[in-house]
């Protein structure tokens, strides 16, 4: 059952029929059902679920919904058209297709600039208003509640604005609830939109709606300025997706609409789930998450400099817009060569390691940090070995030093060539943990792959836990050298225990050696989060004769 929303002010969403035409994005039928869900769960109050009629996939789509979909709190939406030109509404196979999709109600897309009606639709003027009027009075009659799109309406109103606006007038006199202004090439700017739409509402007084394109990056200022304007309807997409550059995007609209305009236009508690939300859609989509979307980003709340860190370590409202907490984000230090005593402490604490206030540990930790980032190391996206980094230098002062969970004697790949083209790869190494000496051999699908094998070989009796350790992710960059084959090489690695994720890095003059270095710090920081504590001084292990 649909809870009934505040009827002042829409956020409605396209994600499934304008965002599906970003390039790159196809999706399912199972898809839409899914991502309708989510949607549902933000608490948006409509969603276009494409247009029944037009293709299989939609028409599809909208007949499982009926079954399929429990919506708490949005109503679901058909896309379609006008009627063809001098035809009846009642006759037209596609408006019969959206009577026919069940939807309560439907959004219909109608030309309001002059040049189009005659170029494209090749008919009068006079008949695309009675197009308008016709099909909108018709679904009316059936019992749908309707909203008109006025397709290119800003291009249409600079060309002529009689026009464009008569057409606002003819949907809204026909009994259209919402009648949206509509940026479709997505040239417009905020101060543009903003006086257009107030000058459309003075004119008509039709309850008016915005759906910005991207293409001048104005979406979401123009869709808050036609907001500011008076238009109480808004069109979004889910991470901006939509055709050439995108849709307005929803987030950071809502968000804007929350926590500067003081309008609630979500369900209590909803916002707080736009960052999950965000970056669920991404993964049903299959695109990664943008890193640095506004209010939703992995990078939105993220502190590199050592002067930011400062001041946020004395109030983290001095750096930050809103709290991230609000939309479900969270604040993140970064720690680099540009990092500074704050920078550290606070990342400490980031990731449950006190360093207590020690100027003489946190600043031989900044010193370390620098000097390891001027070889090529990088602990941006390496969380896992900068904790292993921190517990060393910790351990520093205590009795026996720095301790391990294992140590590495030596270790070596082989790639042999065969005859038919194929390559084999083989890794031996050779370790110490818990006073044993260890020698383990592994075949791998790549020399990689090889000594990952051979490692969790060598160590798994030891240490069972790192059955569970999967290697999810591996980035290699080339960094500066005199040729590409002769420079210096960082290694990231991504690691699951099927909970968590870690990230660790490694830096050697080839790719093996670093990716070594970042399994080695992999494994050992899988096991400190298996509740697991080394004891051993690997330095004091015996060794072979």
């Amino acid at each position: 059952m649909t809870a009934e929303l505040d009827d002042s002010f829409h956020v409605f969403d396209t994600t499934l029929r304008d965002g599906a035409q970003r390039e790159g994005i196809n999706l399912t039928v199972a898809d839409k059902l899914t991502i309708a869900r989510h949607l549902d769960d933000f608490g948006v109050g409509f969603i276009e679920g494409g247009w029944p009629g037009a293709n299989p996939r939609d028409t599809e789509f909208f007949a499982r919904a009926a079954t399929e979909l429990e919506l708490k709190h949005a109503t679901l939406v058909a896309f379609g058209a006008t009627r063809r030109p001098n035809a009846s509404a009642a006759e037209d196979p596609q408006v019969k297709a959206l009577l026919e999709s069940g939807a309560p109600v439907i959004t219909l897309v109608a030309k309001s600039h002059d040049r189009h009606v005659e170029l494209a639709l090749r008919t009068t003027l006079e008949e695309n208003l009675e197009m308008v009027r016709d099909t909108v009075s018709h679904l009316v009659a059936q019992g749908r509640r309707v909203f008109v799109d006025c397709e290119h309406f800003f291009d249409g109103y600079k060309a002529n604005a009689a026009y464009a606006t008569a057409v606002v007038r003819a949907a809204h006199e026909a009994g259209a609830s919402v009648v949206v202004l509509c940026d479709t090439n997505g040239g417009m700017l905020p101060a543009q939109v903003q006086a257009v739409t107030g000058l459309v509402l003075a004119d008509t007084g039709a309850r008016l709606g915005i759906h910005a394109q991207d293409d001048t990056g104005c979406a979401v200022a123009n869709t808050l300025a036609a907001v500011d304007a008076g238009a109480t309807h808004v069109q979004c997409t889910a991470n901006g997706y939509g055709e050439r550059v995108g849709n307005s995007n929803l987030f950071p609209v809502v968000a804007a609409l929350e926590l500067k305009h003081g309008r609630s236009v979500l369900p209590p508690g909803a916002l707080g789930e736009m960052t999950r939300i965000s970056h669920a859609i991404a993964e049903v989509v299959n695109l990664p998450p943008s890193t640095h979307q506004p209010y939703v980003g992995v990078s939105a709340f993220a502190h590199k400099a050592g002067l930011h860190a400062s001041a946020i370590k004395v109030d983290p409202d001095l750096y930050q817009h809103i709290d991230p907490e609000l939309v479900g984000n969270t604040m993140r230090m970064l720690v680099s060569d540009m990092a500074g005593r704050a920078s550290i402490e606070l990342k400490g604490k980031e990731l449950g390691i006190d360093l207590g206030g020690d100027r003489e540990l946190v600043g031989r930790v900044v010193a370390r940090v620098k000097e390891r980032e001027l070889k090529g190391y990088t602990y941006e996206a390496a969380d896992a070995s900068f904790a292993l980094l921190l517990r060393e230098e910790l351990q520093r002062g205590e009795p026996g030093g720095p301790r391990r969970f294992f140590r590495t004697e030596s270790w070596r790949v082989i790639t042999e060539d065969r005859p038919d083209g194929s390559h084999a790869n083989e890794a031996t190494v050779k370790m110490w943990a818990k006073g044993e000496r260890i020698v383990a051999t592994a075949e791998g699908n790549g020399p990689v792959n090889a000594l990952d094998r051979a490692l969790l070989s060598a160590l798994g009796r030891i240490y069972p836990q790192l059955a569970a350790f999967a290697l999810v992710d591996y980035k290699v960059r080339i960094l500066e050298g005199r040729s590409g084959t002769d420079s210096t090489t960082r290694v990231l690695i991504t690691t699951t225990d099927g909970a968590a994720e870690w990230s660790t890095v490694g830096v050697a003059d080839n790719v093996i050696a670093a990716s070594w270095q970042a399994l080695d710090d992999a494994y050992a920081y899988g096991l400190l989060r298996a509740g697991l504590e080394p004891q051993e001084q690997p330095e004091q292990q015996e060794q072979p004769e």
